[in-house]
């Protein structure tokens, strides 16, 4: 599964502390997910990753980007009104068999959940799972909207702070459950970049902005 193995093979040998990493560069950095949108919308949508929230989910999405294992996957579930989720490294990656898309997930463990009391709202990063409240993996999802039925259930790991059109040009999914037909746009180039704590202001300002557009 393109670089998944030798990831899991490294972490495994504590070669690639990717937790202890983030937790270092976060004090002095904000991790920021960009996210370069390909297919029927071309764009990219920045997320503020949020390692005082969920720091275990927030390495393991910086592990997953940084072995590109995000890139050509594509947005298979997608619900107009309310999110767009992406991120089966397994089963969801462009030009492969994609049918399962949104039942795999990485060779890493699953997750204990990190629950909190943030709301999801519109522009939230949230990280999918099964039933298990402990099954978090590789997939996530964007909002569209607000969705307070979710807090509490989800664990929330960031939110996005530019690239509300492309979001919201994702192409929606006409099947059962919100699953994209045809060709379904997708993540063309997943990287972390790591913004000066100066920015932080400003990223909330266009955030808020942004949201209320």
């Amino acid at each position: 599964m393109r670089r998944l193995k030798g990831l899991t093979a490294a972490l495994a040998l504590g070669l690639l502390p990717f937790a202890a990493l983030a937790d270092e560069r976060a004090e002095t950095a904000l991790p920021v997910l960009e996210i370069d949108v390909a297919g029927g919308v071309e764009g990219m949508i920045s997320v503020q990753l949020r390692p005082d929230l969920a720091p275990d989910h927030v390495a393991r999405i910086i592990a997953l980007a940084e072995a590109d294992a995000y890139d050509n996957v594509v947005f298979h579930r997608v619900i107009e009104g309310f999110m767009a989720q992406t991120g089966d490294v397994q089963y969801g990656v462009r030009g492969a068999d994609t049918r399962r898309a949104g039942m795999g997930g990485s060779e890493l463990p699953d997750l204990q959940a990190e629950f909190t009391a943030t709301p999801f709202e519109r522009g939230v990063m949230g990280m999918a799972r099964a039933q298990s409240p402990h099954s978090a993996n590789s997939q996530f999802f964007l909002m569209f909207a607000e969705a307070p039925f979710l807090n509490g259930q989800y664990t929330v790991l960031g939110e996005i702070i530019d690239g509300f059109d492309v979001l919201d040009s994702i192409k929606l999914g006409r099947g059962p459950n919100g699953a994209v037909l045809g060709e379904p746009d997708y993540m063309a180039d997943v990287r972390v970049v790591y913004a000066a704590e100066g920015d932080e202001a400003e990223a909330a300002e266009d955030m808020a902005e942004a949201a209320s557009d």
